[in-house]
């Protein structure tokens, strides 16, 4: 046989080459996407975090029961600040002030009052 003689053997058609080719051209596709979505995962760090935590569980020396609730956990802990979350925590902070300055006002002022009115028992016995 020689270099001229090497066509497609009689049983496979045009079509099906081409329809090969075309499936060969959607797995490159397919391909490319992953690599294009897993470099977005690296560059994002993603990858870089699911590795700390999936080690970090790993190297538990007694295991979790809930190895999805580690995972939960450890990536909430891993996750950067929210700003709504830091801004809540300032609030919290500024009423619990007031709450402390309004319990102490309540107490001087509970104090004062005493002073002008009888206590209670007295009130009874008249």
């Amino acid at each position: 046989m020689s270099g001229a003689d090497q066509s497609p053997p009689a049983t496979v058609s045009g079509a099906s080459y081409a329809a090969a080719a075309v499936t060969m051209a959607h797995y490159k596709a397919a391909d490319s996407k992953r690599e294009q979505f897993r470099r977005y995962l690296e560059k994002s760090g993603v990858l870089d975090t699911l590795t700390k935590v999936l080690v970090a569980l790993y190297e538990e020396p007694e295991k979790p029961n809930s190895a999805l609730d580690f995972l939960k956990h450890h990536l909430g802990a891993a996750t950067p600040e929210n700003p709504e979350i830091e801004l809540l925590r300032l609030e919290l902070a500024e009423m619990k002030e007031k709450y402390e300055a309004i319990v102490e006002e309540n107490k001087k002022l509970k104090a004062k009052l005493a002073q002008y009115e009888p206590p209670q028992e007295e009130k009874r016995a008249e």
